[in-house]
């Protein structure tokens, strides 16, 4: 949602690459930015894409995770949610909101091997790295990286959008 023009009420990025490297129209962070601000009544809720297993609600916050450039989603997991061991195309940063996520590396699910990661919580995984998860709880997060999105599953078989056989 688009609240006041950039150009009328500078976004702190604005001012901070202005005085830093003197850019003017083509700073990263230019005039044709608005400043964005969601409430979580705002927040429009989708069930998760085909990707993922069944059952979480994901909401794209800003960007387009299917194209190159910065995005930021998030996602409600329901108690007990699991995602199998898989790795990302780039690097990705998640920001546990409430309940709690469990994460481990790995190629295999181990729910011992996994960290809690309790409401406030924050981690970045570089891209490539073997992961997986699960939630205790319903959990929010929220996760910021740099498109387009991907997510490959180690086990073929685990792959939701796989049809079983």
């Amino acid at each position: 949602m688009q609240y006041r023009d950039a150009c009328a009420v500078p976004s702190l990025a604005v001012l901070l690459c202005l005085l830093t490297t003197g850019c003017q129209s083509n700073c990263p962070h230019g005039s044709d930015q608005a400043h964005r601000a969601i409430t979580p009544d705002q927040i429009q809720w989708q069930n998760n894409p085909p990707s993922l297993p069944p059952g979480a609600k994901m909401a794209v916050l800003e960007g387009d995770p299917s194209k190159p450039g910065f995005f930021t989603i998030r996602a409600v997991f329901p108690d007990g949610f699991r995602i199998p061991p898989h790795m990302h195309p780039n690097a990705e940063r998640v920001t546990v909101l409430s309940g709690t996520l469990y994460l481990a590396h790995g190629e295999k699910f181990d729910e011992s091997a996994a960290q809690a990661l309790p409401a406030g919580s924050y981690s970045s995984m570089p891209a490539g790295m073997h992961h997986y998860g699960f939630a205790k709880g319903e959990t929010t997060i929220q996760v910021s990286s740099i498109g387009p999105w991907g997510i490959t599953y180690l086990n073929p078989s685990d792959d939701p959008r796989k049809p079983v056989k």
